[in-house]
């Protein structure tokens, strides 16, 4: 199973390390990243693997989005079914 991390906001020094972090507090796996840096605003999509994640999928979701608030930044985290449903035609 995957799940789809957007983060977004201004950017600055570690953002990459404390997502990354928190993710391996609960043992998700980053399969893939896309970031990029316009003016002074991060974006950055990342693909991980839940498949052994050692906790509740909804408290990596809420542990990411408490991240995000404390460094400024909007994290979302989405399931790949939900992700997939919302962008098939």
């Amino acid at each position: 199973m995957k799940a789809i991390v957007s983060v977004i906001g201004r950017d600055t020094v570690g953002i990459l390390s404390k997502v990354s972090g928190e993710c391996a507090k609960h043992n998700a796996n980053i399969i893939d990243v896309s970031q990029s840096v316009m003016k002074d605003m991060f974006t950055m999509i990342m693909m991980i693997d839940i498949s052994e994640l050692t906790s509740d999928f909804s408290l990596l979701s809420e542990g990411l989005s408490k991240l995000g608030n404390e460094i400024g930044m909007k994290i979302h985290v989405m399931h790949e079914d939900i992700f997939n449903s919302m962008h098939r035609i």
